[in-house]
């Protein structure tokens, strides 16, 4: 255990959040995403809620200012957002900025060129989220 850092936090995502460089992307996904289809560096966070892992990765991770930081999947035709899974996720990065919604398959393009994926164990309906790393100050 380290002071200050989420448990939830394994020492590997510790190592890739601090292995990624500015304008990297980590994607959070929820427990039904395909991740490895479309990457290898894969991280799992198994029965841990997105939120939680959002809200230990806050601390540690400046959000890019040049490009929209936090992008999610947006529903397919006839399917309906759940808005709580959006203030969830808001919650718990302290964010209020914009959110960008991407069409799933372009959504699946991002994971294939994402730093690294973490698969949680959420359960939510289109509960993934993409981060982009910012510069972080000194």
């Amino acid at each position: 255990m380290l002071k200050g850092i989420s448990p939830v936090l394994s020492p590997n995502l510790l190592k890739v959040l601090a292995e990624m460089g500015h304008g990297d992307e980590i994607i959070i996904s929820d427990a039904h995403f395909p991740a490895h289809s479309f990457q290898t560096r894969i991280l799992r966070a198994d029965g841990v809620q997105a939120d939680r892992l959002l809200a230990g990765i806050a601390p540690l991770f400046e959000l890019d200012s040049y490009a929209p930081p936090v992008i999610m999947m947006a529903p397919v035709s006839g399917d309906r957002l759940d808005p709580s899974v959006e203030a969830r996720y808001r919650a718990a990065l302290h964010y209020d900025g914009p959110i960008e919604r991407i069409e799933r398959f372009t959504f699946y393009e991002r994971a294939r060129s994402a730093y690294a994926i973490v698969v949680s164990g959420e359960t939510a309906q289109y509960g993934n989220i993409i981060l982009k790393k910012g510069v972080t100050s000194c």
